[in-house]
């Protein structure tokens, strides 16, 4: 048994360690790849120790966070997991996040010194940045320590901090969200089913995000080729997975959404995938059934969130007749629904979903009251991280999510579900996309209204699709308004961005 096979078989390993022992048994195979070419395990073992030795050069301590601003790249991995073989902790920050609140978040987690690549560089040149910014590039190379150095070894324990992720922001100012090395070691061990060591990786959403990172750490610690897009684009994700032949990749539900679309899918060779996965925002039944119909290999969905608390996985291709769900929970891992008082429904009712499992978050960054907020205890002491979703378990043990339970609309004292409506809307054949939200209502405190993205090539009526709706659903769940979009706003990661579009409708965008 090699040294790789020991370290994945032992009860804790961090991630530099394994891509080390990469880089000496197999250091020619392609780790990262990105638009402009590809770096092996042994250059980035030598680059992550040149990163290391740079930072520890500069007097930066363990436990320290180093911000990073920038679209993908092999640059952005190296300094990324170069900092964690420093003992620092990764704190990759949303490019597409406002000049004030990215500063505002490179201030609140502390970190010294911020990457940044030329187009956040340049966004962000009018701002008083409160780190040492270092720009990817000439500026870059020469920051590096000189070819050859080596850091001074950190010790690592499962409790220290690995990275930390800000929240979108959308409801308020992002919060910090500090997961450990016990963590991360977690998803790298727990996903030898999922066949990373032999994995072409196709990765299209942003490095920020925990969605990217769940299966972008484990195809670096399973000794596997991570394919880095800087922007998604449909018809080029093809090409390269086609040139890559890529066998994993995880997308958002938007992103299966447009390359599913493109009139020449079926053109491309994609006989290479054994695993596509899927999560962060409601994933219909239709798009699962042509994704598990036209494209090669298993479909899985995920339903978790960045904080933690638990996960669940749907097999599509197993159970086809479960699409409507989000699946059972992941082993070792244990979810409970509980009611406004905290406490656990019966089986069969709706509750707030509450999850413990091996991947969950240390805390917020600074924010004990927040932590604290976050969390549900059983009667054993046991703790759980509320997930803000609503939803209910089926007669076989499969999680039915209802929505989220900040976006469910109280009318007149009736509970709607947004995701109820929006199921409805998208089965008319003029709308390509649709989202509902609550708008402010003097006679019923709030009132449902949506908006729709019509499809190019269909008949466009908003009354008459509205009038169709309103005659399918209860007289309580009636649209009061439905608007068009050219497009409906979405996060990096594909959640619609909700807030924008009630402010919209309070005049406060």
């Amino acid at each position: 048994m090699d040294k790789t096979a020991d370290l994945l078989a032992s009860d804790f390993a961090t991630l530099p360690v394994l891509i080390s022992a990469h880089a000496r048994e197999r250091g020619d195979r392609i780790a990262v790849a990105d638009d402009d070419g590809a770096i092996d395990y042994a250059m980035l073992d030598t680059l992550m120790d040149r990163v290391a030795a740079a930072l520890q050069r500069d007097g930066i301590a363990p436990g320290t966070a180093i911000a990073i601003v920038a679209a993908p790249s092999v640059d952005y991995a190296c300094v990324f997991l170069g900092a964690l073989r420093a003992g620092c902790v990764a704190a990759p920050i949303a490019p597409s996040a406002t000049p004030a609140s990215i500063v505002a978040m490179i201030a609140d987690c502390r970190a010294p010194i911020v990457f940044l690549d030329d187009d956040n560089a340049a966004a962000l040149a009018g701002e008083q940045l409160p780190a040492r910014a270092v720009r990817f590039g000439t500026a870059f190379a020469a920051w590096l320590a000189p070819v050859g150095a080596r850091p001074l070894p950190v010790v690592v324990s499962p409790a220290d901090g690995f990275n930390i992720i800000y929240s979108s922001g959308t409801t308020g100012t992002p919060k910090g969200i500090v997961q450990s090395h016990a963590m991360r070691w977690a998803h790298i061990a727990r996903n030898a089913a999922a066949g990373f060591d032999r994995a072409v990786t196709m990765l299209a959403t942003p490095l920020y995000s925990n969605t990217t990172l769940v299966s972008f750490l484990p195809t670096l610690g399973w000794g596997g080729t991570a394919v880095v897009m800087r922007k998604f684009d449909a018809r080029r994700f093809l090409e390269l997975a086609e040139r890559h032949r890529a066998t994993h990749t995880m997308l958002v539900p938007v992103q299966y959404q447009r390359i599913m679309a493109l009139s020449d899918f079926d053109r491309f060779d994609l006989s290479s995938f054994r695993l596509k996965t899927s999560t962060s925002a409601p994933f219909s039944a239709a798009l699962k059934v042509d994704v598990v119909k036209r494209w090669p290999g298993l479909l899985i969905e995920y339903y978790g969130m960045t904080e933690g608390g638990a996960s669940t996985g749907l097999n599509a291709n197993e159970f086809p007749d479960k699409l409507h769900t989000v699946g059972r929970p992941l082993p070792g891992h244990e979810i409970r629904l509980i009611d406004e008082d905290g406490v656990e429904v019966p089986p069969g009712a709706m509750g707030e979903v509450v999850g413990r499992s091996p991947t969950m978050m240390t805390g917020y960054f600074g924010r004990d009251a927040a932590t604290r907020d976050a969390e549900w205890f059983d009667a054993d002491g046991n703790r759980y991280i509320r997930h803000g979703d609503v939803g209910r378990f089926d007669d076989d043990g499969f999680l039915i999510l209802m929505d989220r339970k900040k976006d469910m609309i109280i009318s007149g004292g009736y509970n709607i579900y947004p995701s109820d409506l929006e199921a409805i809307l998208a089965q008319h054949p003029s709308v390509a996309d649709c989202t509902v939200v609550g708008a402010p209502s003097e006679a019923w405190g709030e009132t449902p209204v949506g908006f729709y993205v019509p499809r190019a090539d269909a008949a466009d009526d908003s009354d008459a699709i509205l009038a169709w709706l309103n005659a399918q659903v209860g007289k309580t769940q009636r649209l009061s308004a439905l608007h068009r979009a050219d497009e409906l706003p979405r996060s990096a990661i594909g959640k619609v961005l909700k807030r924008e579009l009630r402010d919209r409708l309070t005049g406060t965008a």
